[in-house]
């Protein structure tokens, strides 16, 4: 294992377990292995079926909410 890879699993011991199991699957992913399904929750299924729902009507950010998310992020 390189300096790098070892100092990364080391802080990703740290981290919350469903967290680590997220790194896991990008690992594995990236790896060639299999990630294994990813559940999402009640909230996250209502989230993205509202999201759906709302691109199916045409409504998305404008350039507008665009650019200030990226101003928020520094980008």
């Amino acid at each position: 294992m390189t300096k790098l890879l070892d100092e990364a699993v080391a802080a990703a011991r740290t981290l919350p377990a469903a967290m680590q199991d997220d790194l896991a699957r990008v690992i594995m992913a990236l790896t060639g292995g299999e990630p294994g399904l990813i559940r999402l929750t009640a909230e996250e299924e209502a989230s993205f079926d509202e999201s759906f729902a709302e691109a199916e009507r045409g409504e998305f950010a404008t350039e507008e909410q665009i650019r200030a998310i990226w101003a928020k992020h520094g980008l």
